[in-house]
């Protein structure tokens, strides 16, 4: 029999517990259990894709209607990992919740689960055969940012993006029938390259979580100090360690590409998308001479209606 409701859940029907976000919902004892019907649960996850605080669109006009709830069912898995990890703001307490969402993780796959985002996810696990390990590496990932903040060298910095972003690529490309390795190493290309992006953009904002994903030793290489980094000073030699940053994940970019051209139409849109925007955001930084530690780059709406009206003949006819 499940346990009933915490009492700060509304009685008058279970979908209105799913109107939390999850820092809200921890806050109100997420080990306590409830039935959910798969209806229910697959509300909340639409719920959080399409009300999280992040301006981001989850779902695309251009994806089929067909794949919108299992999107959404993945967006909040990945939704609720990131959470636990960088909204808590102690981080042996999300250590702690982060164990408790893989044990969670670990009961869908042998069938038990109670939580909504996991009883929305399992069909979609079972319908595309989708294996645990990307999920899993998610979760390592956010670990990780609780214990490491500085990365040595290059290598680290993609050993980190193996479990950070790759696995987001393997997981669209299992929802829209891929399963091929040489289709997932293009996407890794991608992912990687669009976490590199994000990080060179959002310098300023990872420093004021500890973090530093700029490796040390491209620091040291243009002499460019990490107290020099704390304190975000611009100069010759912080402009040359981001002019060679940009450059590490222009190339993966291009590495990239290909798999535009090795996926439906519909998706590949979506690829040059986030490709090219990606790219634009590198080019941003570009345009500030390299000076991103007191200015964020960012791409204007107009910029995005451009990106879109580039990539849109893909949807013509041969």
């Amino acid at each position: 029999m499940a346990r009933s409701r915490p009492r700060s859940f509304p009685d008058d029907k279970k979908v209105a517990v799913a109107r939390l976000q999850p820092k809200e919902y921890v806050r109100s004892r997420p080990e306590e259990t409830t039935a959910y019907s798969e209806t229910e649960a697959r509300e909340y996850t639409r719920w959080l894709a399409t009300h999280h605080y992040e301006n981001f669109h989850v779902v695309s006009f251009l994806l089929p209607r067909k794949l919108h709830q299992d999107f959404y069912n993945v967006y909040s898995f990945c939704r609720w990992a990131d959470d636990l990890g960088d909204e808590i703001g102690d981080p042996q307490e999300s250590l702690r919740l982060l164990a408790w969402w893989r044990r969670e993780l670990e009961a869908m796959y042998r069938g038990e689960t109670s939580h909504p985002v996991y009883v929305a996810l399992k069909e979609t696990v079972r319908r595309y055969d989708i294996p645990i390990e990307p999920f899993d590496r998610l979760i390592r990932a956010f670990e990780q940012d609780q214990t490491t903040t500085r990365y040595r060298t290059f290598d680290e910095v993609f050993g980190y993006c193996v479990n950070s972003a790759n696995p987001v690529g393997h997981l669209v490309l299992y929802l829209c029938g891929y399963r091929d390795a040489e289709r997932q190493r293009l996407s890794d290309y991608t992912c990687t390259a669009l976490q590199l992006a994000n990080f060179w953009q959002d310098i300023s904002v990872d420093l004021e979580k500890g973090r530093v994903y700029l490796p040390l030793d491209l620091l040291a290489k243009h002499g460019y100090g990490l107290e020099e980094l704390l304190r975000l000073e611009q100069n010759a030699r912080s402009r040359a360690v981001l002019a060679e940053a940009v450059e590490v994940a222009e190339d993966l970019f291009e590495k990239g590409l290909p798999l535009i051209d090795k996926v439906h139409r519909r998706l590949a849109i979506d690829l040059e998308l986030f490709s090219r925007g990606g790219m634009k955001i590198l080019q941003k930084i570009k345009m500030q001479d390299y000076n991103v530690l007191r200015q964020r780059p960012h791409i204007s709406k107009t910029e995005r209606a451009g990106i879109l009206l580039r990539c849109l003949p893909r949807l013509l006819p041969f």
